[in-house]
């Protein structure tokens, strides 16, 4: 039977991590979708002088482990010069990883939208700037909502890696709890619960975003065509 006595004893400890989970995740993943962004676009911009740079970075993040990437971030900079609080090198460890796989979706965004888009909007005068908000992000948006939420999902449970390199999130003071009680089911169920909510929640947030997008799409399409009516 669960000992619920324990986890209500542990409380101060479970909602300290909980919080350094939350923060944590919210500031590495806006890293990882900022960052993304910025990458995906200078692809494009120049693929002759950032192509190569930047899918050398993606493969990189694609072939390496986040578990090793905070590793090197949090023991092996020092030994260049570079020191992180535990806290910061989980942010940037998240961040940098993440940044790898969401620039492929930007670019798959970007790309599937139709060259003749953006060469009417060249020949209208339309200044890149412009197309790039007016145009192509409205359109990529709604095509990168699955995929980005699915990558989001993923950045928060492989966070748990963070207490690996003594950062107090969950799984590091549910392992406290643990070796100073020697109960192993409750504190383990707890975080379990916890991570889920979150997950949920960004399941939930994502599926609602898409399905918002879904129905400003056929208005968004429906305003060209009366515009040329009116006209």
């Amino acid at each position: 039977m669960l000992d619920i006595a324990l986890l209500w004893e542990a409380r101060g400890l479970i909602l300290q991590g909980l919080w350094n989970t939350l923060w944590i995740c919210f500031l590495g993943c806006l890293l990882a979708l900022s960052l993304g962004l910025v990458l995906a676009a200078l692809r494009l911009a120049n693929p002759r002088l950032f192509g190569y740079p930047v899918a050398c970075y993606v493969e990189v993040c694609r072939g390496t482990p986040l578990l090793i990437l905070l590793f090197l971030l949090y023991y092996g900079g020092p030994s260049i010069g570079l020191r992180l609080d535990a806290e910061i090198a989980g942010v940037t460890g998240i961040g940098l990883y993440g940044a790898g796989y969401f620039a492929e979706i930007y670019r798959g965004g970007f790309k599937s939208i139709a060259k003749g888009q953006l060469e009417a909007a060249r020949m209208l005068g339309i200044s890149p700037w412009h197309t790039l908000i007016r145009i192509q992000i409205p359109q990529m948006a709604r095509l990168i909502v699955p995929p980005s939420t699915n990558q989001l999902i993923i950045l928060v449970k492989e966070s748990a890696l963070i207490s690996i390199i003594s950062v107090d999130d969950l799984t590091k003071n549910a392992t406290t709890i643990v070796n100073q009680t020697f109960q192993v089911i409750e504190p383990y169920l707890a975080v379990a619960l916890l991570y889920w909510l979150m997950i949920e929640l960004i399941a939930r947030g994502g599926y609602a975003l898409e399905k918002r997008l879904a129905n400003r799409q056929p208005r968004q399409a429906a305003q060209p065509g009366a515009t040329h009516a009116n006209g």
